[in-house]
């Protein structure tokens, strides 16, 4: 489980600080419950987001253990560090939006004929329960061929999860190559 520290002070010189030794700035927050500025060890944060089975991983603040999700990063641009995290809790049984993770499987046959794979949305905004949470949504895009998408209502849903994004947008398709 993951480990973290809680924030006493939440000014710049104390942020960089923090920074400086290796922790990562966060803020957990969910429906009824009160912000939590926190900070966890860089490297330890994102072995765990990678080693993580589910969307739902468990972090342990102040003594107190909370389910979270990912809800947004920021990133430096020239050294690709974590900079901040936004950490969401995920309240059993409480309606809420989440970012899904799209992942592609196979090869198009239209890369074969001059195409080129565009994929435009890369997670995908869903209302639903914890309990009934995706971890992700795999889609097959070898049979696209060129000037071919896959929209977001082209995707099989549970009936207890709701997807935010219109159904006319395209997830990804094969465009012509120039």
């Amino acid at each position: 489980m993951l480990e973290g520290i809680i924030r006493e002070s939440i000014t710049k010189k104390a942020t960089k600080e923090l920074r400086r030794d290796g922790y990562l700035i966060a803020n957990i927050y969910g429906k009824g419950v009160e912000n939590i500025n926190a900070a966890f060890k860089e490297n330890e944060f994102v072995k765990a987001v990678r080693n993580k089975e589910t969307l739902i991983f468990p972090v342990s603040v102040g003594g107190k253990e909370y389910n979270v999700v990912i809800q947004e990063y920021q990133k430096d641009p020239l050294k690709s560090k974590f900079l901040h995290v936004d950490l969401r809790i995920a309240l059993p049984g409480v309606l809420a939006k989440y970012l899904v993770p799209v992942k592609l499987t196979g090869t198009p046959k239209g890369l074969r004929n001059k195409g080129v794979l565009a994929l435009t949305k890369k997670r995908l905004c869903v209302k639903c329960t914890a309990e009934h949470l995706p971890n992700n949504y795999t889609l097959d895009v070898s049979d696209l061929d060129v000037n071919e998408t896959i929209l977001v209502r082209d995707i099989k849903v549970d009936n207890n999860v709701q997807i935010m994004d219109e159904d006319r947008i395209s997830i990804v398709g094969v465009i012509k190559a120039k």
